[in-house]
C-alpha cells in the first residue's frame, strides 16, 4: 500500500486554549492540510482556534471542566462539564467522519479524546514537556501512539512505554529559521544583547532579580549591554530606572509580539523553561539562563531546563536560589567567555528536533517508517508513574 493510500480523510485534533498545547496542534494541522487530510479542531470555550490564517479548520467549541480543583461543588459542576463535553464531542466526531483523533494535552482534550476512543478512532497523543501531564496521563492507556518532545518522560506507566515515539515539539518556522544561520560571538568589543522573557504573562521575579544582577556588573559589561526585557505588571518605570542608573540600554515592555526577531539578535536569554520555550531556544540555537517556574505541575519545568541543560545547550538556576549575586556571577562569566556562548548556541541547536511537524504527521498517516519512529530497544523513556 502506498503512503498516499493510508492517509486518513479527516484528522480531529483534540487541545486545550492555552498556547501551549495550541501551537503543536496548529503546526500539524499545517502539515495535515499540506498532504490533504482534512482537520477539525475540538476545544473548549477559552480556545481562541487557529485564527485566520488556517480558515479550512473548522473549530467547535465544548464544555470541559478542570479535573482537579477543591470542594465538592466544583468538583460536581466539572464532572457535569466534562460529561456534556463528552457527549458533544461524540456527535462532532460522528457527522464529520474523522478516523484519527490527536490530542495534546489540557483538560479541555479529555472529553475528545474519550468520545474516539470509544468510538474506536485511532488515538494519539502529544505530550510537549519531559514530565506527561494530567490528562495525558489520564488518557494513555486509551491512545495507540504517545509522541513525546524529550528523549527522557516521566510519568508514563511500564504498560504504555512500548507507545512511545520521540517527534519533538514543533516550532513557528520563524523560529528555526534562527538556527539556520550562524550565532554571532561577540568579541571583545561588541555589543552584548540580551533577551528576557517569562511566557506570555511575564515572569515577577525577573522584575526584581535581573535588574539588580546587571547594576552590579562590571561597568565595562554594561556599557557594552543592551537588556530587552519583557517587564509584566506596573514595575515597567522602576525597572527603567534602575537600568537607566547604571548606564545600561533598554527596551522594556509588558509583551513583545516580535520574539522572533529578538531572539535572532539575542547573544543570551534568560527565561522560564515551559516546554515552546526551551523547544524554541534549542531549534533557534540560542543558549539561555533558565529559571523554572516553581509552581509549574509536576515541577515539569525544571525536568524541561534538565534537558537542554544536559546536552550542554543552557543553564539552570532554581528560583529558590535566584539572587542578584548569584546571577551577576552567572551573566559575569558568560559575557566574559564568548566560547561558553557560541558552545551552548552549538549544542543547542544539535539537540533541536527541526522536523517534529513532519515526523508527528507520519504517525498520524500511520506511516511507520517516518522520522517519529518508535524508540530503540533499550532506551529508557523515563521513570515509570508511580503505582
Amino acid at each position: 500500500m502506498t503512503e498516499t493510500a493510508k492517509l486518513p480523510k479527516k484528522v480531529a485534533l483534540a487541545a486545550g486554549g492555552t498556547g501551549g498545547h495550541m501551537f503543536p496542534a496548529q503546526a500539524l494541522a499545517r502539515e495535515l492540510l499540506a498532504r490533504g487530510v482534512e482537520v477539525m479542531l475540538i476545544t473548549d470555550q477559552r480556545g481562541g482556534g487557529f485564527g485566520p490564517d488556517l480558515p479550512q479548520v473548522e473549530t467547535f467549541r465544548i464544555p470541559a471542566g478542570a479535573m482537579a480543583g477543591a470542594g465538592l461543588t466544583k468538583k460536581l459542576k466539572s464532572v457535569t462539564q466534562l460529561a456534556l463535553g463528552y457527549l458533544q464531542a461524540r456527535g462532532h466526531l460522528k457527522r464529520s467522519g474523522a478516523q484519527v483523533a490527536v490530542g495534546f494535552g489540557g483538560y479541555p482534550s479529555v472529553p475528545t479524546i474519550l468520545a474516539a476512543a470509544h468510538r474506536g478512532l485511532r488515538v494519539i497523543l502529544h505530550e510537549q514537556n519531559s514530565v506527561f501531564g494530567r490528562a495525558n496521563r489520564l488518557l494513555a492507556p486509551r491512545a495507540d501512539i504517545l509522541a513525546i518532545s524529550f528523549e527522557q518522560v516521566d510519568g508514563v506507566n511500564a504498560g504504555d512505554r512500548d507507545k512511545l515515539r520521540i517527534t519533538g515539539n514543533p516550532v513557528r518556522a520563524a523560529i528555526a529559521a534562527i538556527g539556520a544561520r550562524p550565532y554571532s560571538v561577540p568579541n571583545e568589543q561588541d555589543a552584548l544583547r540580551l533577551l528576557v522573557v517569562g511566557g506570555s504573562q511575564g515572569a515577577r521575579v525577573f522584575n526584581d532579580v535581573v535588574p539588580a544582577a546587571i547594576a552590579r556588573l562590571p561597568e565595562a559589561l554594561r556599557r557594552r549591554l543592551t537588556v530587552h526585557q519583557q517587564v509584566p505588571g506596573e514595575a515597567g518605570d522602576a525597572v527603567a530606572k534602575i537600568y537607566s542608573d547604571c548606564g545600561v540600554a533598554h527596551d522594556l515592555a509588558p509583551f513583545f509580539d516580535d520574539v522572533p526577531e529578538r531572539l535572532a539578535a539575542a547573544h543570551l536569554v534568560i527565561s522560564r523553561a515551559g516546554a515552546s520555550t526551551v523547544t524554541e531556544l534549542a531549534a533557534a540555537g540560542r543558549p539561555a539562563v533558565m529559571v523554572p517556574y516553581p509552581l509549574a505541575t509536576d515541577d515539569h519545568q525544571t525536568g524541561n531546563a534538565q534537558a537542554l541543560v544536559e546536552v550542554g545547550g543552557g543553564w539552570l538556576m532554581p528560583q529558590s536560589g535566584l539572587d542578584a549575586e548569584s546571577l551577576c556571577d552567572r551573566l559575569t562569566s558568560l559575557f566574559s567567555t564568548p566560547a561558553l556562548l557560541a558552545r551552548a548556541a552549538s549544542c543547542a541547536r544539535a539537540a533541536a528536533h527541526l522536523n517534529a511537524a513532519s515526523d508527528l504527521a507520519d504517525l498520524v498517516c500511520d506511516i511507520e517508517n517516518g522520522g517519529g519512529g518508535r524508540l530503540r530497544p533499550g532506551t529508557q523513556p523515563g521513570k515509570e508513574a508511580a503505582a
